[in-house]
């Protein structure tokens, strides 16, 4: 069984949360994205305390996809360093789990 990852990510809003779901689920770096509502982050930046509110997303792919996946968050992300965290899924529905790798497979064999 191919590795599952969940990779976590913030947008600036909801608009390129959903553009950013859907470019990555089309081009099959990912079998699934959850658009979550949106939360308020506060972090340091340069020095600064900042706050945001921010469009976070839960990105189920294989791990065989995540550097191509991470290419794809940085090349479409406004931030100058976006959030990109992934977390290895250690169990699971064995059948969602396999679902996850073929719907983020490079190649589909139908």
């Amino acid at each position: 069984m191919t590795q599952a990852l969940l990779v976590l990510t913030n947008l600036p809003d909801a608009a390129s949360a959903e553009a950013l779901a859907h470019e990555l689920v089309r081009q099959r770096l990912a079998a699934c994205v959850n658009i979550l509502p949106a939360v308020k982050s506060v972090y340091r930046w340069q020095g600064a305390l900042e706050q945001a509110e921010e469009t976070p997303l839960l990105i189920k792919t294989g791990a065989a996809r995540y550097e191509a996946l991470q290419a794809a968050i940085r090349a479409a992300h406004p931030y100058e360093v976006p959030e990109i965290i992934a977390l290895p899924i250690a169990a699971g529905l064995p059948a969602y789990l396999d679902w996850i790798a073929r719907e983020s497979a490079a190649e589909v064999n139908t």
